[in-house]
């Protein structure tokens, strides 16, 4: 059985994601541009987009580094909540 993903799957993934990132950054007490500093970048516009699913989404190895910093491990960061 075979089971397509649709634009729509995709989308709801990254916004988790990002919904998730957001959440351990705040219990973290971690600012967006420490984050994005902590993981190789100059601006807040990586993490502020992609917490908002707006063009922006985290790679790999932005995850690994996020995980890393905020000191959680990376399952959290792709976990659905319904």
């Amino acid at each position: 059985m075979s089971k397509s993903t649709t634009e729509s799957d995709l989308e709801n993934f990254y916004k988790e994601i990002g919904k998730n990132v957001a959440k351990y950054r705040e219990e973290k007490g971690v600012s967006q541009l420490e984050l994005a500093q902590a993981i190789g970048h100059k601006s807040t516009t990586i993490i502020s987009l992609a917490e908002i699913s707006k063009s922006k989404r985290f790679n790999l190895e932005h995850l690994y580094k996020i995980a890393k910093y905020l000191d959680v491990d990376i399952c959290d960061l792709l976990e659905s909540n319904p």
